[in-house]
């Protein structure tokens, strides 16, 4: 079993919202950055959106921002993407993945720091 589950995934209108969940399945979120990434058909895997271990700080991609809300519950041990105005272009497989470090620097561009993953939800925008 994945240590990460993703889940709240599915197919939506452009214009519609979603609201991803991700949830750890035996350790704990406490003092990791949590990041969520997205592969679309035919791109390479990119990074979305990542929060620090206390919520001080949260990253977006310049493509959601202002769309897509990133927030945690520790004592839930949960993370969640609010994905709103969602349009085609945010079709793809939206993963969670813990850091052992507290901080998001860098989250996008070295996801091999990333060592804890979930399977993946589909996320479709279409008409």
């Amino acid at each position: 079993q994945l240590p990460l589950v993703e889940s709240g995934g599915g197919l939506v209108q452009p214009g519609g919202s979603l609201r991803l969940s991700c949830a750890a399945s035996g350790f704990t979120l406490h003092a990791k950055a949590i990041a969520w990434f997205r592969q679309a058909p035919g791109k390479e895997r990119e990074g979305v959106s990542c929060i620090t271990a206390t919520s001080a700080s949260t990253y977006y991609a310049d493509s959601v921002k202002g769309r897509f809300t990133i927030s945690r519950d520790n004592d839930k041990n949960t993370v969640t993407l609010q994905m709103d105005n969602l349009k085609p272009e945010d079709t793809g497989i939206y993963a969670c993945a813990a850091r052992s470090r507290v901080f998001c620097v860098g989250y996008d561009r070295d996801q091999s720091e990333f060592g804890s993953w979930g399977q993946g939800t589909q996320v479709n925008v279409s008409t």
